[in-house]
């Protein structure tokens, strides 16, 4: 039988717990306000695990898609067990598409357009070099992306959401090193990955500059267009980037290369406590388990 091909877990932060992605499923742990730990877990859509997930470039728009409707489903199911409702209603469609087109919508408008337009009418005027424009338009969409990090910082609860990504970076980094999954072993691990969310969009905002700078100065609707249709282009290169890099990370140059994400990620981590680290490792341990049982039951059915 052939052997399967290496899997890496990862997840993201939610309101006061974790989500994990697995090979075949999907685990949130959550801490209820009275302390207590609620670990769900569910299977993944099919779409998240066909095919196209293994094409180079497909997968980038695959994963960027499943990170941001996981996402979301995450959040609420979250700030539903956070908040101690008991009821366990549905997530409603129109609620998850709607937070999703909001949030894309804000996004673009913040990190895209709104660089554009600033350049264009407040620098443009001064210079006559396209290459110079596009520059300067990604360097201050890097910026307004960097101001918006310190900004959302200043919040508590984003404060605490950024302690549970220390933590899910924590166990991850401590599972891939082939380290026991014990509490006080995970602490000495870095908050800090390289496949990070954090690092992905740094990457982004880069390639953008490329990409962009490729386009010249076309007419303003040409412009605004295309800060939105070649985002889905823009990501898919930049996570296969981030892919190479984190699976050569030990190499001086990849590393090098990856150091500004990393970097950034201290905006993004905090050191969680010893609760926060539970939850982390609860989320994980169950799409672990998940996965090891399914593959035992798969193997059973072969044989």
């Amino acid at each position: 039988m052939a052997m399967s091909k290496p899997f890496y877990y990862g997840g993201q932060a939610v309101i006061e717990g974790v989500m994990m992605r697995g090979r075949e499923n999907v685990a949130i742990a959550v801490r209820r306000p009275n302390g207590e730990l609620d670990v769900t877990s569910q299977p993944l859509a099919s779409i998240y695990k066909g095919c196209f997930r293994d094409i180079p470039l497909i997968r980038g728009i695959i994963i960027l898609i499943e990170t941001l409707v996981l996402g979301i489903q995450a959040l609420l199911h979250s700030a539903q067990i956070a908040s101690a409702e008991e009821e366990e209603e549905d997530i409603s469609p129109t609620l998850l598409w709607g937070s999703l087109a909001i949030g894309i919508a804000f996004a673009v408008a913040i990190f895209f357009v709104a660089p554009l337009l600033l350049t264009r009418y407040l620098i443009d005027p001064y210079i006559a070099s396209a290459l110079i424009s596009n520059l300067i338009e990604g360097v201050m969409r890097i910026g307004i992306f960097i101001a918006y990090l310190k900004l959302i910082n200043l919040i508590p609860d984003i404060r605490t959401i950024f302690a549970y990504h220390g933590a899910e970076h924590k166990v991850v980094n401590a599972y891939e090193s082939g380290m026991s999954l014990e509490l006080e072993h995970i602490k000495n691990y870095s908050t800090t990955h390289a496949r990070c969310g954090t690092s992905f969009l740094l990457v982004v905002l880069v390639v953008a500059i490329i990409v962009f700078a490729l386009l010249g100065r076309p007419p303003m609707w040409l412009s605004i267009l295309s800060r939105v249709v070649l985002i889905p282009v823009i990501a898919a290169i930049s996570y296969e980037f981030v892919r190479f890099g984190s699976a050569h990370s030990e190499n001086r140059v990849v590393h090098s290369l990856l150091a500004p994400g990393l970097i950034l990620q201290s905006m993004t981590t905090r050191e969680p406590n010893n609760s926060q680290l539970e939850a982390a490792l609860s989320a994980l341990r169950k799409v672990i388990e998940t996965d090891s049982s399914e593959n035992s039951q798969l193997t059973h059915n072969e044989a």
